[in-house]
């Protein structure tokens, strides 16, 4: 009996439950409420969900140890934890509502997206794991921007049928990151058509992409914003939704990344690559709590 995948199997039954309660909680919930329900949910998961809290603080100590103390990195863990919570809650409640999700985003640096589409090769927004960025891709989708996102399918199919359906209902389009060939063939569909396509690259990409330093540290990156941009001319446009404090949110639009030539092909990836690396570095530096830290960013190790 292989107890490993029972416990596996379990876990994510007790997730889709979980799931399943919050989006019924919110379906009662008033809207002034939906914030306090969603610090309970974190309180929970904090105090119950040990594996992604140590991974929590394994993260940050990685990224942060030489400029912070304990005291304050676990303080960074907790309010990640708040953060994922409110992001979670607070999208179940506002995809049902979209006027009040057009309402609670704001745009700054809309001007750098508009004439980058304005081309008319598509754009490809790299971003993060940061911030409510399901909500970046509802909010421009509501603005009559044409929208896609490259996303990893979830491991429990009912979780990911439940968010493919509000992503559908958003009018967003899903392109899933495997199979591979298909990936590529969507995406260049969508820069086609000028559509925005968003792809986040601050997960570990495992040895199919580049090693470039994150936090001094290197961490396999996929390399498919430079791959796409050199095969289409679409712009690349650093992108990061960040919450204030009031609970709004605020899209920034970073100027066009202009692509540097390095001395071959792999070299260009390589140096494109770790730019758009360190601007998603500054952004979480700038807002710790809002990065996934749950991830085991550097789990995959460079070959000596």
């Amino acid at each position: 009996m292989d107890f490993k995948k029972i416990s596996k199997n379990f876990q994510r039954y007790l997730a889709w439950v979980g799931l399943r309660f919050c989006s019924f909680a919110v379906k009662l919930l008033p809207g002034s409420m939906i914030y306090g329900f969603a610090r309970s949910v974190a309180w929970l998961a904090y105090k119950f969900v040990g594996k992604q809290r140590e991974i929590a603080f394994d993260s940050l100590s990685m990224a942060f140890e030489k400029e912070k103390s304990p005291k304050e990195l676990r303080q960074i863990a907790k309010d990640c934890f708040v953060n994922m919570a409110k992001s979670a809650v607070e999208l179940m409640y506002l995809m049902e509502r979209p006027r009040a999700l057009k309402e609670q985003v704001d745009f700054e640096g809309k001007e750098n997206l508009d004439k980058a589409l304005s081309e008319g090769n598509g754009v490809i927004l790299v971003s993060a794991h940061f911030g409510n960025f399901a909500l970046m891709m509802a909010k421009l989708s509501l603005e009559g921007y044409k929208t896609a996102g490259i996303m990893r399918q979830m491991r429990d199919g009912r979780t990911e049928n439940f968010f493919l359906k509000k992503r559908n209902n958003m009018g967003i389009q899903t392109i899933y990151s495997q199979p591979r060939k298909a990936c590529v063939e969507e995406s260049i569909r969508a820069l086609r058509n000028n559509s925005i396509l968003f792809i986040p690259i601050d997960q570990n990409f495992g040895t199919s992409g580049v090693f470039v330093k994150f936090f001094g540290v290197q961490a396999a990156t996929a390399t498919g914003p430079v791959v796409l941009a050199q095969r289409t001319k679409a712009r690349i446009l650093p992108s990061f939704i960040v919450r204030q404090g009031n609970d709004r949110h605020k899209i920034f639009f970073e100027p066009p990344l202009i692509l540097v030539e390095g001395k071959d092909e792999r070299d260009t990836i390589l140096i494109n690559i770790q730019r758009l690396t360190d601007i998603i570095e500054s952004y979480i530096r700038k807002y710790p709590a809002e990065w996934g830290w749950v991830h085991r960013r550097w789990k995959s190790k460079p070959s000596k």
